[in-house]
């Protein structure tokens, strides 16, 4: 494995200077010139790796798994392994990872499963803490925040800029909507709206994600049709589907993104909503 990594190294014009010595990169892996491979790391043959992708020490990264540009991987982590999915049998699935993602120490990123769409996939720009686990089919929007020891059980969705604290655990085929900040040690089993603020087991909805909409730059005009879709999901009494057609029938000019996704959410769900 030895003479894989030199003629990687040769054949890809890769530095050898960015792979230290100690690790064990397969041959047939893409590996951009400019990625930096720690010591003691492992990279299997069907990986593809990134400009300036930094992977840390004692790594393995295996599977058909596709990492983008500018990622820090640190050290100890497992990404591209088998799902841990007793119906897995040998399927070639996938994991894609977009650009500019922090992965910090013992986090597990599954493949996907043939049960499924066959891939698991992690957008741009998030920051996934020490010993987070992504399962199976699990899909990560972008500039999300993943605290310590935040496990997604397989088929979740975490959609853009969701903070999920740490020791939260996630149920299947659950999904957490865009700007959602889920509390500490909270237990998601139902889907939550965007714009929310939960924790708890049971879980419960708190109130609005205030200060992350404002962190994001939201107008006060689309903070104020954000409130109402609020009220009427939590605060007057209405059935769901009486909340969802006030909602609808919001006025939408400045804030009609906004709306567009609590209304595609609410109407996708199949596990029911947080209420």
């Amino acid at each position: 494995m030895h003479h894989a990594r030199r003629r990687l190294t040769e054949g890809a014009g890769l530095a050898a200077a960015h792979i230290h010595s100690t690790a064990v990169v397969d041959a047939a892996a893409q590996i951009d010139a400019s990625v930096q491979i720690g010591p003691y790391a492992v990279i299997g043959p069907n990986v593809r790796i990134g400009a300036g992708t930094t992977v840390g020490a004692h790594c393995v990264i295996d599977g058909y798994t596709r990492i983008g540009q500018d990622n820090r991987i640190f050290q100890f982590a497992s990404v591209g392994a088998p799902p841990q999915d007793k119906k897995y049998a040998g399927e070639a699935t996938a994991l894609v990872i977009g650009d500019r993602n922090t992965i910090r120490e013992f986090c597990t990123i599954n493949t996907g499963t043939a049960q499924d769409r066959g891939v698991t996939t992690v957008g741009d720009d998030n920051w996934i803490m020490a010993y987070v686990h992504i399962a199976h089919d699990c899909t990560v929007g972008h500039g999300t925040v993943l605290a310590n020891n935040a496990t997604l059980a397989g088929h979740v969705q975490i959609d853009d800029f969701a903070i999920i604290g740490g020791l939260t655990g996630i149920h299947q085929f659950t999904r957490v909507g865009a700007y959602v900040m889920a509390g500490f040690a909270s237990h998601i089993s139902q889907d939550v709206p965007p714009f929310m603020m939960v924790d708890g087991n049971p879980l419960a909805v708190r109130g609005l994600n205030a200060e992350g909409l404002r962190r994001r730059g939201f107008s006060s005009a689309r903070v104020a049709v954000i409130k109402q879709m609020h009220r009427l999901l939590y605060r007057q009494g209405l059935t769901l589907a009486a909340a969802r057609a006030a909602i609808a029938a919001l006025p939408t000019e400045e804030a009609q993104q906004d709306v567009a996704l609590m209304l595609n959410l609410l109407d996708a769900s199949s596990r029911g909503i947080v209420r």
